[in-house]
């Protein structure tokens, strides 16, 4: 570890956080000393496939960026379902796409906008990935709907939807990873800026590459055990619904490595890299991550996931990628741009924060 300033220094409360949960500590303090370890874990998984991608070509590397891109979601989900928390696990699945494009995307444009005036970005790769955006609203917005129509839970009618929907998605994604990487890789080049989302240095041995993404994500693994252990005390003892720790402080946490990536990029002017990296992880998330966890929590949850998201869940996602597709359809952005994102963001985020527990 460097004595300059790291994000790696959060690193010391992993042992930390392990011991206030073993020592029966108060909930919110040790949820949030859990969710401050996760982010150096959370970086650190995202360097290490970053050093593992540069080994394997642009093709395999896409797939790694794609399985292990949004990792920390992942595996935060995972302990969520197996806790049995379906209903925080779809809040966060909805919140980590909108603090991508929304919070992320906007602090980028705010810090890039302000140094270089004027952040142009390639249109065209802006344009797919807002229509891909817009589709998984729409698939996601259609089993809502049939869950509603039924009303009341029946598993024999809903979870086929729910399963044949996510197939769907998955098969999406694939077509979307053959079409940006193989047959039309030119529509998403970027424009002025150049080099890649890499943080700089020295390169890693593949050795240390694979030790530290393997560690990192026992790591994450282990924390968010923890982190999700304390949940649902610290949102009744801050008066929080599950609703707010799933669609935004599970969902920041989980997405911190990510949007720090997309932040730094608008601030070195690297707009196509910034708008990529935000709006790439939420179309992982929607097409990849989200239909994932509805196939595994059928075996490891005590409660299957379904695609049953409210009406506020639909609702925000479509408000949040309307604003999105509006404001980068024309390859430029400017600090003002960024403040309409983050104004939206927050909009949301406070209606959560003093918002009651929402029925579906």
């Amino acid at each position: 570890m460097s004595l300059r300033p790291s994000m790696n220094w959060l690193l010391v409360l992993v042992p930390v956080a392990a011991l206030l949960d073993r020592a029966g500590a108060a909930a919110p303090l040790v949820f949030f000393v859990a969710a401050l370890a996760i982010v150096p874990l959370a970086s650190l998984i995202v360097q290490s496939t970053e050093q593992v991608a540069e080994r394997t070509g642009p093709a395999v590397g896409g797939l790694l960026n794609a399985t292990f891109g949004n990792l920390p979601e992942l595996i935060i989900a995972v302990v969520a379902l197996r806790a049995g928390l379906v209903d925080m696990v779809r809040a966060s699945l909805i919140g980590a796409i909108l603090a991508n494009v929304l919070l992320a995307l906007g602090v980028a444009f705010i810090l890039g906008g302000r140094r270089h005036h004027v952040l142009d970005f390639n249109p065209a790769g802006a344009r797919t990935y807002a229509s891909m955006l817009m589709l998984a609203v729409i698939t996601l917005a259609m089993p809502a709907a049939f869950h509603r129509f039924l009303g009341a839970p029946q598993p024999a009618l809903s979870r086929p939807v729910d399963l044949g929907t996510s197939l769907v998605l998955l098969a999406t994604y694939v077509c979307y990873l053959v079409y940006m990487i193989w047959t039309h890789p030119d529509l998403f080049a970027a424009g002025k800026d150049s080099g890649h989302a890499g943080h700089g240095g020295a390169q890693w041995s593949a050795a240390r590459a694979l030790g530290t993404l393997l560690a990192a994500s026992a790591g994450a693994a282990w924390m968010s055990e923890v982190l999700v252990g304390a949940a649902e005390a610290t949102g009744h003892a801050l008066g929080m619904s599950p609703v707010f720790l799933g669609m935004v402080l599970l969902a920041v946490i989980g997405g911190a490595a990510e949007s720090g990536s997309a932040i730094a990029m608008g601030r070195q002017d690297k707009a196509d890299l910034a708008v990529g990296i935000a709006m790439g992880s939420s179309i992982q998330i929607a097409l990849f991550v989200t239909p994932v966890l509805v196939l595994l929590s059928g075996i490891i949850a005590p409660i299957p996931l379904g695609l049953a998201f409210s009406r506020l869940e639909v609702g925000t996602l479509l408000l949040g990628t309307l604003i999105v597709v509006t404001t980068a359809n024309d390859g430029r952005a400017t600090w003002f741009k960024g403040i309409q994102l983050l104004a939206v963001y927050l909009i949301i985020a406070g209606a959560l924060y003093w918002m009651p527990v929402v029925a579906p």
